[in-house]
């Protein structure tokens, strides 16, 4: 007959052994130290200068004082000296300080769960189904970065399936993001969970925004989306500047507004049937039209107005007109409506 035990090496009392309750006690005390095993730490690599009794410790590397050489082992203080207990293969113990079960791999403390896991559901506080495999029913969810980044991949077989996330009210659909039937990304809407708008969609091939339902904006808007270079492809939905020539403001649309500087008028003292003209003055727009604008202008006299001569794409001959002569013929402004292309 052996001296102790296979697994625990708990000492065995002895035929005709004189006091056997030392030997019942200290079996009696590694059973207590090592079932239901939970330590206090497993990173405490000095022993305490007051230890308590029945705590225990999991050492670490590099343990010293009278924990030195025992690296891994289980430790517990017996009132007068520290006892040890090198694990084996399969142990298991609480870590009180981490709030997490480890075991004993033969060669080192791994949590329980280090490994690789696969279940075929994961229900955390619901019911996982054969559909939703994974539920989860909290406040909030979690998931965070392990030192720099993070992300959350949501992936489909074909363009013609569904990747998207879906919001509800009472387990009804009321709006939906992702790439559902195409690769397009869209934002849709619902207000019964079965019709479905789609608010906006951004192109896979292009990057283009379409809002097919159209937008409502309440704020300021700034960028050179909105005053730019326009163009009949791509730009801004407005452009303007200025030349010499006066200034000029472009839509979109095509329409363009040309706007003159004060413009010199000579005299208006030319007979012209029972009217009196100036000398023509030839305007040359700021920017170009597609075809002849139309032209329009006034006088800072009263009893004068101006009179239209020929008018091309580029520029507009105009007189000064009046009932009666008109030595000073002061200024005048002209304005050019039209189209750009």
């Amino acid at each position: 007959m052996t001296d102790s035990s296979a697994n625990l090496d708990l000492p065995f009392i002895q035929a005709s052994q004189a006091q056997k309750h030392v030997t019942h006690n200290e079996a009696i005390d590694i059973l207590d130290t090592l079932v239901q095993l939970s330590v206090q730490s497993r990173t405490t690599a000095t022993p305490p200068a007051t230890p308590s009794a029945g705590h225990r410790y999991i050492l670490p590397q590099g343990a010293a004082g009278a924990w030195a050489g025992h690296d891994g082992a289980v430790v517990q203080w017996g009132g007068e000296a520290w006892r040890i207990y090198p694990p084996k293969t399969g142990w298991q113990a609480y870590i009180a300080d981490e709030a997490q079960s480890v075991i004993w791999t033969g060669t080192h403390w791994a949590g329980l769960l280090s490994g690789a896991l696969e279940v075929e559901r994961l229900g955390v506080n619901s019911a996982a189904d054969e559909t939703n495999r994974l539920a989860v029913a909290s406040d909030a969810t979690l998931l965070t970065h392990a030192g720099t980044s993070h992300q959350l991949k949501i992936n489909k077989a074909l363009p013609e399936n569904t990747a998207s996330l879906v919001f509800q009210t009472g387990w009804s659909g009321r709006a939906e993001m992702g790439c559902a039937g195409n690769d397009d990304f869209a934002v849709k809407v619902s207000a019964d969970g079965a019709s479905w708008t789609t608010a906006l969609s951004l192109s896979a091939a292009t990057g283009l925004a379409m809002m097919p339902q159209g937008a409502e904006i309440n704020g300021p808007l700034s960028g050179t989306a909105i005053l730019g270079s326009v163009s009949q492809t791509a730009g801004a939905l407005f452009e303007r500047g200025e030349t010499g020539d006066g200034a000029y403001f472009k839509l979109a649309n095509g329409v363009l507004l040309c706007l003159s500087p004060d413009l010199a008028v000579g005299a208006i003292s030319t007979a012209a049937g029972s009217l009196f003209q100036s000398a023509a003055l030839v305007w040359t727009f700021p920017a170009a039209f597609a075809a002849p604008p139309t032209v329009t202008g006034a006088l800072g006299i009263a009893g004068t107005w101006m009179g239209n001569g020929p008018t091309a794409a580029t520029n507009c001959s105009v007189t000064a007109l009046s009932y009666q002569s008109v030595t000073d013929g002061g200024a005048i402004r002209i304005t050019a409506l039209g189209r750009w292309f």
